[in-house]
């Protein structure tokens, strides 16, 4: 017979196996008194108790807050590995792929070559490119496959009806027990600006039939105007992520294992019989997830090439209300001084 069970709001949250300490913390604790305890079985001929103590009880207090401890959810042992993993990462990483070649004579003439510190390195991505497939835009990651991101509209859940509710989360389950394959939701959250809203409202209210509702409009753009100004907006996107792996799962377990003995993996190019398998084997899926979640009142958009682009650049820079735009130069675009000079001078016309 089948029950309800309760599922935490945190799924990730690890599982406690003594008291209120996880495994993680467990083992930090255990390995750390071992030691201390080794260290004092190996001292005690000559150190006094009290000098000893003197060292250890420091060093436990230490280990003991950055085991147990956390800020904003995450634990302070792995705040403390990414700390050391981001110091020890070189600060000047430029978009490379072929490799960072170094600078030409003319520019280095009568300069010494860079310091190391701030010699740039190749920046390595997890995603090599955004090209156009059958249903929406193509994610390659390399020798790591494929990926495709769809947005999802949201539900109302706490304004529905219990029977309601119990219908929804029918036709979300149905859809979870349909997969064969990882899927990702990410619920982002991005700053939203409100400016070409907000000049759409004033250009506009001039042409309203009736001046209550020019003068309405106006109103509600100073409201804007005012509210942008107050407070930091923000919007919540909802994307699912889908993604197939390049190669079999046999090879593709195999390329790890001798990914993990070597420095780097070997990015070997994925064959075009096999990258085209896996582009319909995803096209496929996503529209399994648009058929299975449209019960449930979830819509689901196939982003193409350019809106994935835009997903892709937006999280790398989070903090910017710049778009990507075709009018912007790309990375392997070369701007000429003619370019340049006409930019100039249509600059100068405008004013």
């Amino acid at each position: 017979m089948s029950h309800p069970v309760r599922i935490p709001a945190d799924v990730d949250r690890p599982d406690r196996v003594l008291g209120p300490l996880t495994a993680r913390q467990l083992a930090v604790l255990g390995v750390t008194g071992l030691l201390l305890y080794a260290l004092y079985n190996a001292t005690r001929a000559f150190l006094p108790l009290l000098l000893f103590l003197l060292i250890a009880v420091p060093i436990a207090l230490a280990v003991t807050v950055i085991a147990l401890g956390r800020r904003d959810g995450v634990g302070l042992d792995r705040l403390l590995l990414a700390a050391v993993r981001q110091r020890l990462t070189p600060r000047h990483q430029v978009s490379a792929p072929e490799g960072v070649h170094p600078a030409p004579a003319w520019l280095t003439a009568g300069r010494d070559s860079a310091p190391e510190d701030v010699a740039p390195v190749p920046l390595e991505l997890p995603a090599r490119g955004v090209t156009s497939g059958h249903a929406a835009g193509v994610i390659d990651l390399g020798p790591d496959g494929l990926a495709v991101i769809a947005s999802c509209s949201t539900v109302n859940f706490s304004l529905r009806t219990p029977a309601e509710q119990e219908a929804l989360v029918a036709a979300f389950a149905r859809y979870l027990h349909s997969l064969t394959a990882p899927v990702q939701f990410l619920v982002r959250a991005e700053r939203l600006d409100l400016v070409p809203q907000i000049d759409e409202l004033r250009g506009r209210a001039g042409g309203l039939p009736h001046p209550a509702l020019e003068a309405a409009a106006l109103d509600h753009a100073d409201y804007l105007t005012q509210l942008s100004r107050q407070a930091n907006l923000l919007r919540r996107q909802v994307l699912l992520v889908l993604r197939e792996p390049g190669r079999p799962a046999v090879a593709e377990s195999v390329s790890a294992a001798l990914g993990r003995l070597r420095r780097k993996p070997a990015a070997a190019p994925i064959d075009p019989a096999v990258r085209q398998a896996a582009e319909q084997r995803l096209a496929r899926r996503l529209n399994e997830a648009t058929e299975l979640l449209a019960p449930a009142g979830i819509i689901v958009t196939a982003l193409d090439a350019m809106a994935a682009t835009s997903v892709l650049a937006a999280a790398c820079n989070p903090d910017t209300f710049l778009p990507p735009s075709a009018a912007l130069a790309g990375a392997d675009d070369i701007v000429t001084a003619a370019t340049i000079t006409d930019l100039y001078d249509d600059e100068f016309e405008g004013r």
